[in-house]
């Protein structure tokens, strides 16, 4: 890919994102392998996690390499002990980081002070890997990405941020619907556009659902309330009331649509009781992805091998 590091999906060229993606089918087809053995990557979590956390640490398993889990009680990072500190000491024992934290200032001070990659494993600016999981989802169910249309219903937040700069890489149609004062960052808006206008998508932003379904190929939605905002949380809900993903706003959408959700989803909020259980939803298929799409991207960074990958569209 070129980068040692990988904090945005942007510090990749689309071409690299494309190349990710086939590499993660690949590697979803071939299975355990020994590409990275004696490697080995830290993770070092300000947050909790489930899929972020198992997904890294089964894909190292599954490369042949080994993982190692530092909980925020165990590090202090910032208080306890720097930032600097923590990412120097960290590049003696292992081969890459990956960190979860609630500043996305963390991460970039980390990636300044360490001399191995480190991988945003969320952070409250983007959520690159879940990204490139959401992609390779959509490439498996629909088998191309550009022209596709994605509808994006509820908080422009660090998943919308990471899905919307990668979509436009890939040349799909991104249409995002959030309440006033909850849209994606003008930042990373402007910098989708330029991805867009090069690959052909269009980028459109409102404040209406029902516009942003009607017709798409895929309709995808977050929670409400993070990590961290549980002060606003009574507040949010009041204001994204009405953006809730029900049958009836999936049922305009094309009927071979799907239903996304990065999870952990809060039922009967942002996604009505029981709508990630049926046939139109692949959920689960994004959460195993996110196995398969971290291996790519930590074989790609530690490995650096090729490997024969399926024709990508």
């Amino acid at each position: 890919m070129k980068c040692k590091n990988f904090l945005s999906i942007s510090d990749v060229t689309p071409e690299a994102v494309r190349w990710l993606i086939s590499s993660a089918a690949g590697m979803k087809q071939r299975g355990w392998n020994t590409l990275l053995s004696e490697k080995v990557l830290v993770l070092i979590f300000e947050k909790p996690s489930t899929r972020t956390r198992v997904s890294f640490d089964v894909a190292m398993r599954q490369l042949g390499g080994h993982c190692l889990y530092l909980a925020p009680e165990e590090v202090g990072l910032g208080k306890r002990e720097s930032i600097p500190d923590v990412a120097r000491v960290l590049s003696r024992y292992a081969d890459a980081i990956a960190a979860r934290t609630f500043s996305h200032a963390t991460l970039e001070t980390m990636a300044a002070n360490a001399d191995v990659p480190v991988i945003n494993a969320l952070s409250d600016l983007e959520h690159p890997c879940q990204a490139l999981a959401d992609l390779l989802t959509i490439y498996e169910e629909k088998s191309t990405l550009e022209g596709l249309i994605l509808g994006y219903i509820g908080d422009g937040n660090n998943t919308a941020h990471s899905l919307m700069l990668g979509a436009a890489m890939c040349g799909i149609n991104v249409r995002m619907a959030s309440p006033a004062g909850y849209q994606v960052k003008d930042a990373v808006l402007g910098k989708a556009r330029q991805y867009a206008a090069k690959s052909g998508a269009e980028i459109i932003c409102t404040e209406d659902p029902r516009q942003v379904a009607a017709g798409a190929d895929v309709v995808y939605t977050d929670v409400w309330v993070s990590m961290g905002q549980e002060a606003q949380a009574a507040e949010r809900r009041r204001v994204f009331a009405g953006y809730q993903v029900t049958a009836e706003l999936l049922s305009l959408a094309k009927k071979d649509a799907i239903l996304m959700h990065p999870l952990p989803a809060h039922h009967g909020e942002e996604v009505a009781e029981g709508m990630i259980y049926t046939e139109q939803s692949v959920v689960f298929d994004q959460a195993e992805n996110r196995l398969h799409a971290q291996k790519a991207l930590l074989a790609d960074l530690l490995g650096g091998l090729e490997i024969p990958m399926p024709d990508f569209r």
